[in-house]
């Protein structure tokens, strides 16, 4: 028995030690690491609609929450290409991302890739991307001038210290304005803003206008009732890259307003002319109908940009001078901003034809003075 004993307690004692050392952790796996391969363009034209490509790999296959192409200016303000990606897998293969469009104007930035991982944000291998034209190419209209208003869509949308939403001095009843042909009622909430895009929504609402017809609710920004309260002025020149909605009834603008008298339209677009852009200056009664087939179509992102000269007002779509009215602003020029959806009554232009929210959208509005 005794020996029997013996037996046991030793075995037990053999079965101990070997948990003991199954216990002992292996050796610690090492970190993924994601690794920039390529990065392109390293050069651009201003005012071209320019994407970028960037190649990755890593260690071992991993999920980002993010994967995008950051660009800074050299007083670090951000102009990253759109479009970044969502949980991304990323496997030592390689993964290729390409952005969506942008312009940029004449300089040189810094370019880099990033991921967002939940430990946070993380560059990769920054370069720099160098934005001239091409030679004997015109002049850029912002060139010897200052970024001065900077509207980039990357954030949620700062009402009150610089855009008011519900309400406009253009609009015979603040919120709505059945005289001028629109089935427009003014909502904050029908501007949303997303992967560096501002996108307006309308659809059918609750009210009734005085004319009897079913109001749409409907977006509209405009520096007017602001903090900032900024107007445009005598020499600036204005951009903006947008997308061309599809649906009838749709009357995207950016114009420009203050007590009536000093109204330009930078753009006006309606589907039913698909390809037509209505360029007008109303203080000196001046007007392009500009017809571009191959850059100007429902669904195309078009960058258009327009001085405000003193004798000549200059329209810019994709880079190149479309039209130059030669009658101008005066010197004492300054409105504010309102960019918007309008909702067409029918009378010069188709109004909806079923009640389908029709929506367009913005990526930026730059002034340079």
């Amino acid at each position: 028995m005794r020996t029997l004993a013996r037996i046991r307690s030793a075995a037990t004692a053999a079965s101990a030690a070997l948990v003991i050392v199954l216990a002992v952790p292996g050796p610690a796996h090492a970190a993924t690491t994601i690794t920039q391969d390529s990065l392109a363009p390293t050069s651009a034209s201003p005012g071209i609609s320019t994407t970028a490509t960037l190649k990755v790999h890593s260690t071992s296959c991993t999920t980002v929450q993010q994967l995008g192409i950051a660009v800074r200016d050299s007083a670090g303000r951000n102009f990253d290409f759109p479009n970044s990606l969502s949980n991304v897998t990323i496997c030592p293969s390689g993964f290729t991302y390409t952005s969506g469009a942008r312009t940029f104007l004449a300089g040189t930035y810094t370019e880099f890739g990033y991921y967002l991982d939940s430990t946070g944000y993380h560059n990769l291998s920054s370069q720099s991307l160098t934005v001239a034209p091409p030679s004997g190419a015109p002049s850029n209209p912002a060139q010897g001038k200052t970024l001065t208003f900077d509207e980039e869509f990357n954030q949620p949308i700062a009402y009150g210290t610089r855009w008011i939403g519900t309400t406009t001095s253009a609009y015979q009843y603040g919120n709505h304005n059945p005289n001028d042909d629109k089935l427009d009622w003014l909502q904050q909430s029908a501007v949303n803003v997303a992967g560096g895009v501002a996108t307006f929504t309308a659809q059918p609402g609750s009210h009734t206008l005085e004319n009897g017809k079913r109001a749409w609710d409907t977006g509209l920004l405009t520096t007017e009732g602001s903090s900032e309260g900024f107007q445009v002025r005598t020499n600036d020149y204005i951009e903006t890259r947008v997308q061309m909605p599809s649906g009838l009834g749709a009357w995207p603008a950016l114009w420009s307003w203050r007590n009536g008298d000093t109204e330009v339209d930078k753009y006006e677009y309606h589907p039913d002319n698909p390809n037509l852009l209505e360029l007008t200056n109303h203080i000196k009664n001046s007007q392009d109908y500009y017809t571009d087939a191959a850059g100007v179509a429902p669904g195309d992102w078009v960058v258009i940009g327009l001085v405000y000269g003193a004798s000549s007002v200059d329209w810019y779509v994709n880079g190149v001078k479309v039209f130059s009215d030669n009658t101008g602003v005066g010197t004492s020029f300054s409105a504010y901003l309102i960019l918007n959806l309008s909702v067409d009554a029918g009378t010069y232009h188709p109004a909806p034809q079923n009640t389908t929210p029709i929506t367009s959208a913005a990526d930026y509005v730059r002034v340079y003075r």
